[in-house]
């Protein structure tokens, strides 16, 4: 199912076991931010970035390692080198996706809107890895002609295999189709971000399958934030202006008892969301994230998904790193 109702989404999603895969990633990528500087066609649509005289690339660099050793800590995580040619590659997680479908595992590759983004797609060593290293199927989207962001504009509950596509000048109703499709998803609800909004993680962050983060006010329409918040109850966290503004919306789980977002982002919750997130077993972990969020984005856009055999990644990595 793929729809705008949300009344037959939550339906269908209501009745959805929890038995789709495993709730949280087995392995985190990330691409340093080599080169890290203002990219003019991403800004044309993310109001969330800053004036070029904003960016610190020798502090986003620090940071971006902390990330790295922080998320190390928890699941197995490589990085690839970043390139000056590439200002935004440092968010991955929108060119590259993925995921298991019929038993198998399957990279995706998304179709960027901005020709400076559709450059990472090209990436041989992040292809090579994902097909020759860990041996995944391709999926190869980044040619065809509709926005298709992945995981910036998909936000899935891997669990369930529910999908929540916001739509915009990033992900249009084709594009929500095709990664639908591609990542083999059981039911995905289509509807508009609100104006200014890039992508739907920057609102939305489905947490193990079992809350939810969601900002209200990037939503078009308050049906939708209903219809979420309805099918996460009780551990649906509304989040404020003030804790949209400052990135909390934009977190991941990489566990079951934990929540990551930046530093900035956990400074700006509310002591209702943390009460709400422990009540739904989950507690923030935070890295310092605020020469990176100068790209206009945050922890989220910067952690690729491998959801694979743990073991499999693990012995990848240390083969890489011992290279």
């Amino acid at each position: 199912m793929i729809t705008r109702d949300t009344a037959a989404f939550l339906k269908f999603a209501r009745g959805a076991a929890a038995d789709f895969g495993p709730a949280t990633a087995r392995g985190a990528f990330l691409v340093a931010p080599d080169g890290f500087r203002l990219a003019e066609q991403s800004a044309a649509d993310n109001r969330y970035m800053a004036e070029a005289a904003g960016f610190d690339a020798a502090r986003a660099s620090a940071q971006h390692r902390e990330l790295h050793r922080a998320l190390a800590e928890v699941v197995p995580t490589v990085c690839f080198a970043g390139d000056p040619q590439t200002p935004d590659a440092l968010f991955p997680n929108n060119v590259f996706a993925t995921g298991r479908v019929d038993g198998s595992s399957r990279y995706v590759v998304g179709r960027m809107r901005h020709p400076v983004r559709q450059r990472e797609a090209a990436r041989a060593d992040i292809r090579g890895f994902f097909g020759g290293v860990l041996d995944y199927a391709e999926v190869d989207l980044s040619t065809q002609p509709h926005p298709c962001e992945l995981t910036g504009a998909l936000v899935i509950d891997r669990a369930r295999g529910l999908g929540f596509a916001g739509l915009s000048e990033r992900c249009d109703q084709e594009g929500a189709r095709l990664m639908h499709d591609a990542l083999g998803l059981r039911a995905t609800l289509m509807f508009e971000l609100a104006a200014g909004e890039y992508h739907t993680n920057v609102v939305l962050a489905v947490l193990a399958g079992r809350a939810a983060l969601v900002c209200p006010r990037g939503f078009a329409e308050p049906a939708v934030v209903e219809a979420i918040a309805a099918l996460y109850a009780p551990h649906a966290v509304l989040l404020s202006p003030a804790e949209h503004a400052a990135f909390a919306g934009n977190a991941i789980a990489l566990s079951e008892d934990a929540v990551w977002m930046s530093a900035g982002a956990g400074r700006a919750l509310s002591a209702d969301s943390r009460r709400a997130l422990a009540a739904a077993g989950f507690e923030p972990r935070t890295v310092e994230l605020d020469a990176i969020e100068a790209g206009g984005g945050s922890l989220r856009c910067c952690v690729g998904e491998v959801f694979s055999a743990c073991q499999r990644l693990a012995e990848a990595i240390a083969s890489c790193s011992h290279s």
